[in-house]
């Protein structure tokens, strides 16, 4: 499925146009127009912005999403339950003719199709080791969650040295943290230190004590007991750069 074409429906939807409707305002046939949506045409990128603007879609708005964040993370067609329900409120009408609410939601940018994939993308937070945002990725939500936790509360760390190297984790990576407050064994988890934030693998030794384990150039570890440690979250995904 393709997904400038199910951005392309989403629009065309939202607005209550027909294919040939489209089709003649951006120059192209209504045929093209079809087969761009059902994904059995692929269409470049520079020919899906053409159309999208053609039909007033803008490429930045207020909740700072872009069209290629936007086609490159999320299979838009999840959003489409939640587009129909908005557009049975709101059937197509010139916007001077629209409920005054209505008319000011569409005017402000919050459109009716980034409403609705509000419910399946989330700007998750990148933080350093300072714990200041230096940037986001879009991660899709699943059933409400992302990796099983509230959207709300998961972010990204990025590794601030090669203490876990020997664990593939190098300076620089990038790891999404869900919220843990108790050791999960043979985890990578992040703990709160009054050195600042820190990353260990951890390897549970028995109910009180837990090791902490570190690997650059050689494997180290420390045994410490759980009331001397503080467990902000788990690591459960990795991002690393090949270049």
């Amino acid at each position: 499925m393709s997904r400038l074409g199910d951005l392309i429906r989403l629009e065309r939807t939202r607005q209550g146009l027909t294919h040939k409707q489209v089709a003649r305002k951006c120059g192209v046939s209504d045929k093209y127009l079809m087969e761009v949506e059902a994904g059995t045409r692929i269409i470049a990128d520079d020919q899906a912005r053409r159309i999208l603007k053609t039909m007033g879609l803008k490429q930045h708005n207020e909740s700072d999403f872009t069209l290629d964040d936007i086609a490159a993370t999320v299979d838009l067609q999840s959003a489409m339950p939640s587009l129909a329900k908005a557009v049975e409120k709101s059937p197509a009408q010139p916007l001077s003719q629209r409920p005054k609410a209505v008319a000011e939601s569409a005017d402000s940018g919050g459109s009716i199709w980034l409403d609705a994939l509000s419910g399946v993308l989330k700007h998750v937070p990148i933080y350093n080791a300072v714990m200041k945002e230096v940037g986001h990725r879009l991660l899709p939500i699943t059933n409400g969650k992302i990796e099983g936790a509230s959207p709300d509360k998961v972010y990204y760390f990025m590794a601030p040295d090669n203490d876990l190297r020997g664990f593939r984790v190098q300076k620089g990576d990038l790891l999404l943290v869900v919220p843990a407050q108790a050791a999960v064994d043979g985890a990578i988890m992040l703990l709160q230190t009054p050195q600042g934030k820190l990353l260990r693998k951890v390897k549970r030794v028995n109910d009180y004590q837990a090791m902490l384990q570190k690997y650059d150039d050689a494997f180290e570890s420390e045994i410490k007991n759980y009331n001397e440690l503080t467990f902000v979250g788990r690591c459960v995904r990795l991002e690393a750069d090949l270049t």
